[in-house]
């Protein structure tokens, strides 16, 4: 078995490991990149996932707001994201109405308010975000710059904002104690909060402030909060980055599963059947932090990290009517649709799955992409009329694998799921479902089980493990530029470059960016 010799090994051809390895080899650095799969782009692309029907669905990750600007201008990127005119529905439990919230039409927004009986929570919703968006403004810009500890992130939030109260609104006090404090109606309490518990499981009054971490990264994307469609699904950010990464002369290797990774980081990995090792100076690992520690040889660090949530996608032959008929189904699915995520039902569901027992209902929300971006369906499909659904399950943790069949957890989810969606529907969900070449539904479900599997995500989780904040605390070693940029490891010249590390979560680039970067300052360019 011979080595090969580089400059950097990265492990992973995610969007983040593409990321780093694009501004790595634009610097002139020899960079190798090793994929497991055939594809690349990780839990960021587009497939068609059921036979015959030419839909292109963002099968696992599908909205972005964390992308900055700078990396899109850095490596010239020709990725397109559309905004959405509708930030949300949500109907009322047994009701035939809801609240729609139009970011272009304040007066009709109000009337939605009064409509559910919640006219005094509409101008405290109007502070609130306008709140979010300060501190979004004073925060995102540093994400792609070394840490600030929490002294100087506090401080610099409070200056930028005027807003002395800021900060401990949202880092230092339970977001729920402050949803509960600000909103009053049980629906619009919910609505708040879900932005807090997108793939953590937490209840609604977390002291262990998780579901802060959560919220914060939530809202801060773009410096707006908001969360964009990609034109051309999420493999269209992916397939960006990809061309960028081999135009700057990476050189990208798929179907290579790396199998170990030295202390003086050599990278080994079967292909074809065969083993290699390739010598670097520096080891960049878009992979678990406990997936590092298995290639390490070494005993995983801290608790297993536990996803908690149940990814549903769907092809549909129309959009389906809805129990509220004063608004049109292009509405109410054009934005968020949060369907059974009221304040009580969040509370309620986390206490059932905390218990090992799956929610009744299921809180979900949904994304109709093909609203925004109709590209991702061939022209046959749009001009059928039909439309992709994205469905998010909250609070289904990967304990409740434990003591389920996988393959009987994912028919149960799926059944709750579709039970969940039934429950605001005018006209059943299994009647407006498309089928595919076999004559199957076109609905597929996927497990925190299922994930792991798919894409080494422990446990599921899509965070990699729990979330930190984009900030250090006041006593934390900042002595190294790996410890400076959040991407450090117990090993020297190993990085994290994924989800895993410091301001890693969501699709954004900014772990590859920023683990490129503490390279570079090593290297002194």
């Amino acid at each position: 078995m011979s080595t090969q010799h580089a400059d950097v090994v990265i492990v992973g051809g995610g969007h983040n490991g593409l990321t780093a390895a694009a501004y790595l080899a634009g610097a002139g650095l020899s960079v190798r990149v090793l994929e497991r799969l055939d594809e690349w782009g990780g839990a960021a692309v587009s497939q068609q996932t059921f036979d015959g029907v030419e839909a292109r669905l963002s099968r696992y990750s599908y909205l972005v707001s964390l992308l900055p600007q700078k990396i899109i201008d850095d490596l010239s990127l020709p990725i397109t994201l559309a905004k959405r005119r509708y930030s949300s529905y949500t109907p009322v439990p047994g009701e035939n109405k809801g609240l729609l919230i139009d970011k272009e039409d304040e007066a009709l927004t109000r009337e939605s308010f009064a409509e559910i009986g919640a006219a005094e929570d509409c101008d405290a919703w109007n502070s609130f975000y306008d709140s979010t968006v300060a501190l979004a403004q004073a925060m995102f810009p540093g994400v792609t710059d070394p840490l600030l500890t929490r002294s100087e992130a506090r401080d610099h939030v409070t200056a930028v904002t005027g807003d002395s109260e800021l900060w401990d609104r949202f880092i230092e006090n339970p977001i729920g104690d402050t949803i509960e404090r600000l909103f009053k109606n049980d629906v619009v309490r919910g609505v708040v909060l879900t932005d807090g518990l997108i793939g953590t499981f937490a209840s609604n009054n977390d002291s262990n402030l998780d579901a802060n971490k959560c919220f914060l990264y939530h809202v801060i994307g773009g410096g707006t909060g908001d969360w964009d469609v990609p034109i051309g699904g999420m493999g269209a950010v992916s397939g960006a980055l990809l061309r960028a990464a081999r135009d700057a002369g990476a050189t990208l290797i798929s179907g290579a599963s790396v199998t170990a990774i030295s202390g003086n980081k050599e990278v080994t990995f079967t292909q074809g059947g065969e083993s290699h090792t390739i010598a670097a100076r520096y080891v960049l690992v878009n992979a678990a932090p406990r997936e590092l520690d298995a290639l390490r040889g070494r005993p995983a660090q801290g608790p297993a990290p536990e996803g908690a949530q149940v990814k549903v996608n769907m092809v549909l032959k129309r959009l389906p009517k809805l129990r509220d008929s004063s608004l049109s189904p292009e509405a109410a699915f054009g934005g968020t649709f949060h369907i059974n995520e009221t304040w009580s039902q969040l509370q309620s569901g986390f206490d059932a799955a905390e218990a090992g027992s799956l929610p009744d209902p299921l809180p979900c929300e949904i994304y109709c992409h093909s609203l925004t971006d109709p590209s991702i369906l061939s022209p046959e499909l749009q001009e059928s009329g039909a439309h992709t659904l994205t469905v998010f399950g909250l609070h289904a943790p990967h304990r409740l694998t434990q003591t389920r069949d996988n393959d009987a957890l994912r028919r149960e989810l799926q059944d709750a799921v579709v039970a969940s969606l039934n429950s605001v529907l005018a006209e059943p969900l299994e009647d407006v479902l498309l089928r595919d070449a076999h004559g199957q539904l076109c609905i597929e479900t996927k497990t925190t089980q299922d994930l792991e599997e798919a894409l080494g995500l422990p446990g599921g989780n899509i965070f990699h493990g729990p979330l930190e904040w984009p900030f250090v605390e006041d006593d934390a070693d900042v002595n190294n530029p790996e410890q400076r940029w959040g991407v450090a490891t117990e090993d020297e010249g190993i990085l994290l470059c994924g989800s895993g590390a410091r301001r890693g979560g969501a699709v954004s680039g900014i772990a590859g960016h920023n683990a490129a970067m503490a390279v570079l300052e090593r290297e002194g360019r």
